[in-house]
């Protein structure tokens, strides 16, 4: 079975000093923690605050190249977990045919941000590392929300009374996002 997954965040793990990318199970309240290199943790931070940096990234060439002769990437999938470490697959479509391409969780991950297709990870990988969120736990990410909820609102009026009329689309935007979250839970 496959679960449907978000990018949570990208964090430094600071005991071991190194990147770490937070995939999120919303339903059954998991979170999954895979280490990611560098360059592969800027890349799909870049992509989760919506940067565009002056010059095409790796993951940004993939994408490129792909659309121009016109790969869609249909889904990513971690499926495997083998001696603490993660595997992926990449999903293509093309022209009616299917194929899956091996690939490293990282940049399977950062490809399926820019590409805009859904991120799963087998469910048994999920049983092996996934780690369950505390009802505690929960609640202060609810709190935490609502403020930067309220915070986004602040922000929205101050944008249209200073008439930065496209900071406050994407402003909204977030709103919107950060309310659909909220109601799906």
């Amino acid at each position: 079975m496959l679960v449907p997954v978000r990018v949570e965040k990208v964090t430094l793990d600071t005991s071991s000093n190194r990147f770490v990318v937070i995939l999120r199970d919303d339903s059954q309240r998991r979170w999954l923690p895979i280490v990611v290199g560098s360059a592969e943790a800027q890349s799909i931070a870049l992509q989760l605050e919506n940067i565009a940096p002056p010059r095409p990234l790796t993951h940004d060439l993939m994408k490129n190249l792909l659309e121009t002769i016109g790969v869609h990437v249909s889904r990513i999938i971690v499926n495997d977990l083998r001696e603490n470490t993660y595997y992926a697959v990449i999903s293509l479509r093309n022209n009616g045919m299917r194929k899956e391409v091996d690939a490293r969780p990282s940049d399977a991950i950062a490809l399926a941000l820019r590409m805009r297709a859904p991120i799963f990870v087998d469910e048994e990988v999920m049983r092996k590392a996934a780690i369950q969120e505390t009802a505690e736990e929960e609640e202060d990410k609810q709190k935490k929300e609502l403020s930067r909820l309220e915070k986004l609102n602040l922000e929205l009026e101050r944008a249209v009374q200073e008439e930065r009329f496209e900071d406050a689309a994407r402003i909204r935007d977030e709103i919107r996002e950060l309310e659909k979250e909220a109601g799906e839970k």
